[in-house]
């Protein structure tokens, strides 16, 4: 991505601006800077599906759940991320609430979840979640 450039997972400042990737999602994707909270990586995550980077997203998913082979669908545009809720459980423990809105073949799609992470080694690593 070109310096400047919006975040994918549409996070703003307190002014309602555009956060910048390399200022966001990129300090993950790019560099190796673990996520400070499930927070941060769920929408790293989901910047990661928009930029199609299939190996940030096998490094960040638990290994007990991550599955043999990941594969992006093909021509599948993401629209827009909405994180709905972040609840802390305990110092390993998280949940995110999301809505991420892409179109596939024409057709919308909108994906609402409760994603639940574990902390492990100082990692964040998705595990699982529940659809709405």
């Amino acid at each position: 991505m070109s310096v400047g450039t919006a975040c994918p997972c549409g996070r703003t400042d307190a002014r309602g601006r555009a956060t910048a990737y390399e200022a966001c999602c990129g300090r993950y994707l790019d560099h190796d800077t673990p996520a400070p909270d499930a927070e941060c990586l769920m929408r790293s995550r989901y910047s990661a599906f928009v930029l199609g980077r299939v190996g940030y997203l096998e490094a960040s998913w638990h290994a007990s759940t991550r599955p043999a082979g990941l594969t992006l669908e093909p021509g599948q545009k993401w629209l827009g991320l909405e994180v709905k809720r972040h609840r802390v459980i305990d110092a390993e423990h998280a949940e995110v609430e999301f809505v991420a809105r892409s179109r596939l073949g024409g057709r919308g799609v909108r994906l609402h979840e409760t994603s639940r992470f574990v902390r492990e080694g100082g990692r964040w690593y998705y595990v699982d979640g529940d659809m709405h």
